[in-house]
């Protein structure tokens, strides 16, 4: 074992968990990652809780004494994987109160199939609030179009905020003047901004597994020789609009009365293609200020032999910019791609959540009382 996690975190990367699940809480392993490999938060998806439920180990007493109150499927899935995040983040809370709440953080998402209804959004989102009740929670919700105006108001009421699926560059700009709209309704409000948190989930493997497949499609040498770069090139000028906004004049004025930076969060930073290092978007993605949530396979490959080499981000934008303007040159288009990848989260997180709904319903029916 390196000492890789300690130097990811010393050059101001926090480590989050990408996964959760009972079996995790109860054994004492996500107690021992908060100890032993500097894991300072936890994020959840619908896929996620999926395979932990579906899984059944840990869940069993709930669901039996769920289904004997005769609740319905949604109310039951709710309870399940509100008392998880609660869990996680009773263990998480003495990180949180360590960092004065800019870690320890877990994080819960809304219904993907409300990722197109802005009200319905809000309304989800205050009630996942309400449900787990702890302040080191972050509410996920979606950056399509419909989930732009409610990070807004849902900033706005004070509520801690992790945007997901984000994978383009003009979505994320998007994302950032939300979150200060939100904190600056809040601000009129009257609440205290300092205790307001966010963080931005830029989505990395999926943009190279989408684009390598159409570089292969053009077969060019040219072609060939850009894959594996666009993922990084991205997630870099994210960094670069990051850096802009959080130095303008608006942010400025909201950082004066206490506001907090949201930080950029690299999601989906597991390796799908083998051909690649497995550490490639943790080692490439190192810069301050910034989160990466890990799955565990990539956690542990990073503990092992991952190389971390100070700041791989600041200083590269005018690589980046030339990368992704050379697979544009050969006939891929960005705009076309991100867009894809939005509509292709949103869809497979809202199958991940019906694939749930239904072997949840199952369970509660092979586990409910016979009728005397």
């Amino acid at each position: 074992m390196t000492d890789a996690l300690k130097r990811l975190s010393d050059e101001g990367v926090a480590i989050w968990l990408d996964d959760l699940s009972r079996k995790r809480i109860t054994s004492g392993n996500l107690a021992e990652l908060i100890d032993q490999s500097h894991v300072v938060g936890v994020t959840t998806n619908p896929a996620i809780f999926q395979k932990a439920i579906s899984g059944g180990e840990g869940y069993e007493q709930q669901l039996t004494d769920l289904a004997t109150r005769k609740v319905t499927v949604e109310e039951a899935l709710r309870m399940i994987t509100t008392a998880d995040v609660r869990d996680a983040a009773d263990i998480l809370r003495p990180v949180y109160d360590r960092t004065d709440g800019q870690d320890g953080r877990v994080s819960i998402e809304v219904d993907p199939r409300l990722a197109h209804n802005t009200p319905a959004t809000v309304a989800e989102a205050k009630q996942l609030a309400w449900l787990v009740d702890r302040p080191n929670t972050l509410i996920k919700i979606p950056a399509t179009k419909a989930g732009l105006p409610a990070i807004t108001e849902v900033i706005g009421k004070g509520i801690s905020v992790n945007v997901t699926l984000i994978f383009s560059l003009e979505r994320y700009r998007e994302v950032m003047d939300a979150y200060l709209a939100g904190l600056e309704k809040a601000k009129a409000a009257g609440l205290d901004l300092s205790l307001i948190h966010s963080v931005a989930s830029f989505f990395v493997s999926r943009v190279d597994s989408e684009i390598d497949k159409r570089l292969d499609a053009v077969g060019t040498d040219e072609a060939k020789a850009l894959k594996g770069k666009a993922a990084l090139a991205n997630a870099r000028l994210a960094y670069e609009a990051y850096e802009a906004v959080f130095s303008s004049d608006r942010w400025t004025a909201l950082e004066r009365v206490g506001a907090n930076k949201q930080r950029a969060l690299w999601a989906s930073t597991g390796v799908k293609d083998p051909a690649y290092k497995d550490t490639l978007y943790v080692d490439d993605l190192v810069a301050p200020n910034t989160v990466n949530t890990m799955p565990e396979a990539t956690l542990e490959a990073t503990a092992d032999h991952g190389k971390i080499t100070g700041d791989t981000v600041r200083g590269t934008y005018e690589q980046a910019r030339a990368e992704l303007d050379a697979v544009a040159k050969v006939g891929i288009s960005y705009d076309d791609v991100v867009q894809l990848l939005e509509d292709e989260g949103v869809e497979k997180f809202e199958a991940s959540w019906n694939d749930l709904l239904k072997s949840t319903e199952a369970e509660l029916e092979r586990l409910a009382p016979t009728e005397a």
